[in-house]
This record gives structure tokens, C-alpha cells and sequence, in this order.
């Protein structure tokens, strides 16, 4: 992963140029939502990347060469991630100019649906290879790749021409390949999209998983504090039986010095 640099949100511009709104997706392009929205799965990443600042992690948004938009040369990904970048422009642009931000994206992904499947594999494909995009995925949720013709595949631009990454497929039938630009390994993984840290070997923190962490730390903090109050309660009871005890001792020999024992 890039280490953004530090960088300025940009003011508005009033009477800039914008792009275009995005065309509405066909229905069964609603995949892209369940795989990378409808749990969070990309607001994790961006979480994970860290440098709101100066990282996007965002989707469905145009990305042109420049201002001169030329819906041919434009492609929308279902995700995009760019490091060393304004989020400002691409936010008053409403997308991704290359020639403003001054690089490409560096990562986009595609989500498979039936009316896009045979784009992503091809045209999608030569055309984020000529915007210079150092690293483009492909995921199909089924079980046979039946839209992209595979599950799970990725491209490294090399030369300007895009080179598969490895795909590993592992005991059970989930397949994954790494990416070093996001310094993640993208799994295929029971028909999910699973961003996985091989720092940590744990699958990028989620919600529920910050949950998780957070009701355990509770919990332990609870178990710390009552096992703190028993050994305050040990303490006391032995403090209290330790001064019955010198008070026995004490009377005894108040008796024995009257001559009482």
C-alpha cells in the first residue's frame, strides 16, 4: 500500500467542470451493491487504507483521460481505489479526471452481472490498461464464473499491456490472488468478496468484528474489575479477622496482667 502524502481538500470552484452522472445500473447489476455495499465491505477497506485525506476508495463514478469527456473513452468501475490524490476534485468533478488528479486510479474492481459480464472480460479490460491503471480485478459471485467466465481473476499492468495475477485455490474451493498495490489478498470465498491482511492473516476488520472486540474487551474489563472487588473483599475479610485476632490477644493479656487468666 502507497503511503499517501499529506494534502489539502480542495475549495469549490463554482462554474468548474463536472462529469456527468452516472447512467442507472440495470437491475441485475445490483450485485455490485450486495458484494461491496450492503455489508460494508468497501467502507472497511477504505477504513483499513487509512488517509481519508489523501486515499479514495470509491465506485461507480466516471473515470476519464480529462476534462473533455468522451463517453467512449469513459469507464465507471464498481470500485476504485487511488493513493496521493485530491478527494476534493474527484468529489467537485463528481469522478475521476486523470489529467487533474495527475495519475490514474490505482486499482479498480468489477463486480459480474449478466449485462456486463462480457464487457468487464473485454473492453473494460483494454481500456483501463490504456488509462494506465496499474491493477484491474474481476469477481463472479457464482459458483462457475458463469458471467466472467472465472470466479475470481486479476491484471497487472506490465508494459502497458495487463499480465493475470496468480489465482491459488484453496481446500474447500475458495480461490485467492494477491494484490500488491492494496498489499491485500482478495478472496473468492463462498460466493463473498473477502479482503484478507497477510500481515495479520485476518480478513479486514468489520463492523461486527469491531463489535466483537469491543463487547470482549467489556467483558474482560468486567471479569478484571469483579475479580478485583473479590481480592478487595479477601482483603478486608482478612484485615477484619486479623484485628478480631489482636483484639483476642489483647483481652488475653489485659486478663493475665489482672491476674484474671
Amino acid at each position: 500500500m502507497s503511503t499517501p502524502k499529506t494534502s489539502s481538500k480542495t475549495p469549490p470552484t463554482p462554474g468548474r467542470f463536472r462529469l456527468p452522472d452516472p447512467p442507472r445500473r440495470e437491475p441485475d447489476e445490483m450485485t455490485q451493491f450486495d458484494r461491496l455495499f450492503k455489508y460494508g465491505n468497501s467502507h472497511h477497506l477504505a477504513i483499513h487504507l487509512g488517509n481519508p485525506d489523501t486515499t479514495l476508495v470509491e465506485a461507480d463514478r466516471w473515470i476519464v483521460p480529462d476534462a473533455s469527456f468522451n463517453k467512449s473513452r469513459a469507464r465507471r468501475p464498481d470500485l476504485l481505489v487511488a493513493f496521493d490524490v485530491d478527494p476534493g476534485l474527484y468529489k467537485e468533478s463528481n469522478g475521476y479526471i486523470i489529467a487533474e488528479q495527475g495519475k490514474p486510479p490505482d486499482f479498480v474492481l468489477e463486480v459480474a452481472s449478466e449485462s456486463t459480464g462480457d464487457v468487464d472480460v473485454g473492453a473494460k479490460r483494454e481500456d483501463y490498461a490504456a488509462l494506465g491503471i496499474p491493477e484491474y480485478w474481476r469477481f463472479d459471485q457464482t459458483e462457475t464464473g458463469r458471467y466472467h467466465g472465472e470466479r475470481l481473476a486479476g491484471d497487472r499492468l506490465e508494459d502497458g499491456e495487463y499480465v493475470p495475477v496468480p489465482i491459488e485455490e484453496l481446500p474447500g474451493g475458495s480461490l485467492q490472488g494477491y494484490s500488491p498495490v492494496l498489499e491485500l489478498i482478495l478472496r473468492w470465498e463462498g460466493g463473498e468478496l473477502v479482503f484478507y491482511d497477510p500481515a495479520t492473516g485476518q480478513h479486514v476488520l468489520t463492523y461486527a468484528d469491531q463489535l466483537a472486540r469491543a463487547n470482549a474487551a467489556e467483558a474482560e474489563l468486567s471479569l478484571e474489575q469483579q475479580a478485583r472487588a473479590a481480592a478487595e473483599a479477601r482483603a478486608d475479610a482478612e484485615r477484619e479477622a486479623r484485628a478480631a485476632a489482636e483484639a483476642r490477644v489483647r483481652e488475653l493479656e489485659a486478663r493475665i496482667s489482672r491476674g484474671e487468666a
